[in-house]
Parts: C-alpha cells; sequence; structure tokens
C-alpha cells in the first residue's frame, strides 16, 4: 500500500473549492468522502445489524445467553480502548494507511466470523473487527479534514454523519431480511464485498496529507495507561448491570480507571511528544464538543436501547417490522445531517447544537408517553423530531472537536470524538438499564399484587424482574389464557414505567447539553490546508 501513497500537505488556500494540484480521482475532496464513506458505512451497519443475528447465532452454536452478549461486548470493547490509540497511528503513519489496513482487516475478520463453528471463534474475531474498525473510523475523519477547505468541511462531516446515521438505523432493517431469508451468516458475509468495493476506492482516490509538524514517536507508556484506563471503566459499564452498581467490583473497576486517568494525565505533561497533548483541553470549544457528543449518546443511544425492546417485546413486531418503524428517525437523518452542514458553515455550530438537543429533550419527553396502545403516528413523530434533533449535534460536535484541533491531531480529534460516542452509549446503556431496573423492582410486586396474581418467591420475583425490564412477560408453559393475559398486562405495564422513567432521564441529560453546547464555537484551526496552527 505504501508504494502507492502520494503523501502532499493540504492545499494552502482554504478559500479553493477543489485544491489546484488535485487532477483526476486522486485527492479529490467529494470522491474522498465517498471512499471513506463507505468504508465507515461497514462499521456503523456492524454495530447495529448484528443484533438480529443474535438469537440465530445463539440456536445454531449452542450458546449461552452471557456467550451471545461478549459477541457484542467484545466488538465495542476492542473499539472503545483503541480508538485514540489509532488515531495517532494514523498521525504518524498516514491516514490513507490506516483506513486501508483498516478496511481490508475489518472484512477479513467478517468473512472470519461467517466461517466460525464455536461461539468462541466468533467472539475473538469479533474483538479484531473492533480493533480494525477503531483504525478506519478516525482516519476517515483524519482524510476529511485534510482534504476538504474550510467553507465546505461542514458539509462533508454533514454527510459523514448522515452515513453513519443511516447505517445504524438501518442495522436492523437489513439485518432482519437476511437472517430471515439467508442465514445469520450472511451478516457478516456482506461486509466482504463491501470491503473490497471501499478498499478498490481507496487505492484510486485517497492520497495522504501529512502536516509538516506531525508526530515521529509514540507515547507508549500513555498508550498503555489510557487503554488500561478505558478498558476498566467500559469494562465497569458493561458489567454493572449483573453485578449491580452497589457490588465492590464494579466501583474496583471504576476507582482502577480514575487512578489510570490521573496517571496518564501526569505522564502526558512530561513526555515529549504526548498521545494525546492536554492543551488540547485549553480549547473550552473542543472540551465541550467532547462532553456533548457524551451527553448526546447517552441520552439517544440509551434511550434507544429500550425503544427496540418496546417495538419488540411490547408491541409484538418482528425485527424488520420495529426497523421499519424507526424509518422516520433514520429519514430525519439523512434529510437533517447535510442542512445541518450548510447551517453550520453559516451560522457557526452553536445554535443550531443548542437546538438540536432541545429537539432531542423534547423527543425523549415524548417518547416516554408510549404505551401499549400508542399507534405508529405518534411514535412516527417523535421518532422524527428524535432524528431531527440529533442531525445538527453529529455533525456540529464533530466539526467542533476535529476543527479545534490542529492539523497534526487530526486523527487523535478523530479518535476523540468516536470514544466519546462509545463511552457514552456505553453510559447510557447501563445507568438509564439502572433506572429501568430499579423501577421495575419497584413497580412489578404490587402491580403482581393489585392483579391478584399468584405469590411468587423472592427467586421467582427476581427472574420476573428480569424478564419484564426487556418487555418479556414471565409467562410459564401451560398457564391458563386468562391468567396468561393477566401476567401480560402486568409485565406491559411496568415495562412501560420504567421506559417512561429512563426516557424522562435522558430528556434531563438532554436539557443539560443545551447548556454544554453553548460553550462551543466554529473550530480555530478548521482551514484544511494551515498545517495545524497551535492551540
Amino acid at each position: 500500500m505504501t508504494s502507492q501513497t502520494t503523501v502532499e500537505k493540504a492545499p494552502k488556500d482554504p478559500q479553493d473549492p477543489i485544491p489546484a494540484q488535485v487532477k483526476g480521482l486522486r485527492g479529490h475532496p467529494w470522491l474522498t468522502l465517498f471512499a471513506v464513506a463507505i468504508g465507515v458505512m461497514m462499521v456503523a451497519l456492524d454495530g447495529t445489524i448484528v443484533a438480529i443475528a443474535n438469537p440465530a447465532i445463539q440456536r445454531d452454536l449452542g450458546a449461552t445467553f452471557a456467550d451471545v452478549q461478549w459477541i457484542t461486548n467484545g466488538y465495542f470493547l476492542a473499539l472503545a480502548v483503541t480508538l485514540i490509540t489509532a488515531g495517532k497511528l494514523g498521525d504518524r503513519f498516514g491516514h490513507r494507511q490506516t483506513f486501508l489496513i483498516g478496511v481490508v482487516g475489518f472484512a477479513a475478520a467478517s468473512a472470519a466470523i461467517g466461517l466460525s463453528d464455536s461461539i468462541t471463534l466468533v467472539v475473538t474475531f469479533r474483538v479484531l473487527q473492533g480493533l480494525f474498525g477503531a483504525l478506519l473510523m478516525p482516519a476517515a475523519l483524519g482524510l476529511l479534514r485534510a482534504t476538504f477547505p474550510a467553507e465546505k468541511l461542514n458539509m462533508a462531516i454533514g454527510i459523514w454523519g448522515m452515513v453513519i446515521g443511516a447505517s445504524t438505523a438501518g442495522g436492523p432493517i437489513l439485518g432482519g431480511l437476511l437472517v430471515e431469508h439467508v442465514s445469520w451468516q450472511s451478516v457478516f458475509f456482506i461486509n466482504v464485498p463491501v470491503g473490497v468495493i471501499a478498499l478498490v476506492l481507496g487505492v484510486l482516490i485517497l492520497k495522504d496529507h501529512r502536516a509538516e509538524n506531525a508526530p515521529r514517536s509514540f507515547d507508549i507508556l500513555g498508550i498503555l495507561l489510557l487503554s488500561t484506563a478505558m478498558f476498566c471503566l467500559v469494562w465497569a459499564l458493561i458489567k454493572a448491570p449483573a453485578w449491580g452498581w452497589g457490588d465492590g467490583r464494579t466501583w474496583g473497576f471504576i476507582a482502577a480507571s480514575v487512578v489510570c486517568f490521573a496517571f496518564f494525565a501526569y505522564w502526558e505533561n512530561r513526555v515529549a511528544e504526548p498521545l494525546i497533548p492536554l492543551k488540547l483541553f485549553r480549547s473550552v470549544p473542543l472540551a465541550a464538543g467532547t462532553v456533548l457528543m457524551v451527553l448526546m449518546a447517552i441520552a439517544f443511544l440509551g434511550g434507544l436501547f429500550f425503544v427496540t425492546f418496546f417495538l419488540q417485546n411490547v408491541h409484538g413486531m418482528s425485527p424488520v417490522d420495529s426497523g421499519l418503524h424507526l424509518l422516520p428517525l433514520t429519514g430525519m437523518m439523512i434529510v437533517g445531517s447535510p442542512l445541518a452542514g450548510a447551517m453550520i458553515t453559516k451560522t457557526g455550530p452553536r445554535v443550531p447544537l443548542a437546538g438540536g438537543m432541545v429537539l432531542t429533550a423534547v423527543a425523549m419527553f415524548g417518547m416516554s408517553t408510549l404505551d401499549t396502545d400508542t399507534g405508529s403516528l405518534p411514535m412516527s413523530i417523535w421518532f422524527a423530531l428524535l432524528g431531527l434533533g440529533l442531525a445538527p449535534v453529529m455533525v456540529g460536535a464533530t466539526e467542533v472537536i476535529v476543527g479545534n484541533a490542529p492539523m497534526e491531531l487530526s486523527g487523535v480529534a478523530g479518535g476523540l470524538q468516536q470514544a466519546a460516542m462509545q463511552i457514552g452509549g456505553s453510559l447510557g446503556t447501563a445507568v438509564l438499564g439502572a433506572v429501568m431496573a430499579s423501577k421495575v423492582d419497584s413497580d412489578l410486586p404490587g402491580k403482581w399484587a393489585d392483579a391478584q396474581l399468584p405469590p411468587l418467591s423472592p427467586a421467582q420475583l427476581d427472574q420476573a424482574s428480569e424478564a419484564v425490564q426487556v418487555g418479556v412477560p414471565p409467562v410459564a408453559p401451560g398457564t391458563p389464557p386468562e391468567l396468561a393475559d393477566k401476567i401480560v398486562g402486568v409485565a406491559h405495564d411496568t415495562f412501560i414505567s420504567g421506559m417512561g422513567l429512563a426516557c424522562l432521564v435522558a430528556a434531563g441529560v438532554a436539557a443539560v447539553a443545551v447548556f454544554v453546547a453553548l460553550l462551543t464555537k466554529r473550530g480555530a484551526n478548521a482551514d484544511a490546508g494551515t498545517g495545524g496552527a497551535h492551540i
């Protein structure tokens, strides 16, 4: 790959819509966007498409529920832990190379999963998928930052965000079709032709733009400290629902994460070429953009986690039908992302970001009112409003983080943006999951007794609560129909109360994010080709 790499500095005049030295395919900004979008689509799609295949994988490979959880957790853990380090690799060796390696590795790992005949191999190759996905995602942002002139960058990031949003939301639909009509293996095999297309386009189109003062060494100790800190934090969040938030193991890993983060901060102030120069966070807009991305992901991904259970387990929809019901959200993100990019270019990010979080808060409040009798139209209204609110945040927060970082740290900034979203999603699922569990544990015994159902032992009540938390009625085989109907009614009513409270908490998080958005501003280093002015 390196033999085909052309290294050039980014365009000197940010007012030129296309750099003067760009001729033909190589380095053309919009073709670059198309090439990286194909690779990004593959990774974003995989984040949700696999969830639909999990039940089939469990049946086919005889896996336990805990095994199946690791199909998702292993991927997420590898991705979250290595994103920032992967971004640094791109800054050091070039984003073109890391992008192409990420594409090849991700597609190869996908093929290996499809050929696996044991759950151990599936989880192993899912971890490899996460590692290669971490190479690919920050590199895509680094390539866009280096290729596009300032006045076009927001529009490019808007389309990039649209691809991620559409792929993420479209995963359940495509996954449902593949699992129902082909096989669970096809969910992974589909990445192979997509990866080949992304590789060919990348080889032909992508150009490696290097900043003059790109890093020349590696902060090995910094990488180890940050990776350990991220691992301990994400591991605690993943295991907290099973261990419990009061368990010593949960807080032990959180404490270890805090200690490693503290040592990391201490070390970064003393090493010559740090992994993340802490001066980055002297930029209030960059720090605000990072916090905003975390808060947005808590509200969006945490709240949406329960909506899928609501659609499938309470309303009885198939995976394909539930995916179709989320199309208003996808559609508004597709329409809203490029429009948000154009608006941010004209007005700056502050007002669109704050407005987007206001719409997100209103949408999450509306989703807290959903119940078993809610029809498709009210659902569609709230889902559409959520998509419309998320679009400017996905675009604007990304631009704020990447645009306020020096050019030579664009990969680190891209990794920071992705890591913030991954941690926010994990926090949202864990914290809102704890809210749901607490509400169900509180309400279920009373509702069960009020319905005059047979009393449950403490062990039976715990099992019933776990089922109700995902909207599944704890109906034992052979239960008389009349009694089963009562149990279904109590289970769904309790789930709705828990989901409503979780969505209200998500709305509160989104409301706090409105004030964080007011601290953002256009990136001081957003001009492509400036060589990355220092903060």
